[in-house]
């Protein structure tokens, strides 16, 4: 496998499979696909065995090597305790540093957000989000 699994649907397929191979997951629904040889789509959710879930969603550009869109969820059972998300907020000057990536927490969650700077759309997110729901009890 290349530095970097986002050259190609097989690589990505075999990362995400290898990735999600490890004792803190209970199961996952996660799928790898594409209907052309340059873009894919990954969905799904990962359960793990402290209780939680994350909700997977990327858009991917295999020619380029990007993550060109995405959806990250946690859960605690139907509770949503935060998400990242892409959506840019130029007039907050607070997200600036790590623009468009950010994080809602709450309270208000909707519109409490900081800065997600381990994610990105140049790398693979999953690991960094796989680590942070093992952290959490």
């Amino acid at each position: 496998m290349s530095d970097n699994p986002l050259k190609s649907l097989a690589e990505y397929s075999r990362f995400v499979a290898e990735l999600l191979d490890r004792p803190t997951v209970e199961r996952s629904t996660v799928t790898v696909w594409s209907d052309s040889p340059y873009t894919g789509i990954v969905e799904g959710e990962v359960f793990f065995f402290n209780g939680l879930r994350l909700r997977v969603r990327e858009e991917l550009d295999f020619d380029a090597s990007l993550i060109t869109a995405y959806g990250y969820e946690v859960y605690r059972h139907e509770e949503r305790l935060y998400w990242y998300d892409d959506f840019p907020h130029p007039s907050d000057q607070t997200l600036a540093l790590t623009f468009p990536h950010h994080k809602h927490l709450p309270p208000n969650i909707k519109r409490n957000r900081v800065p997600a700077p381990d994610i990105s759309f140049t790398r693979p997110n999953l690991p960094t989000l796989i680590q942070e729901v093992e952290s959490l009890s």
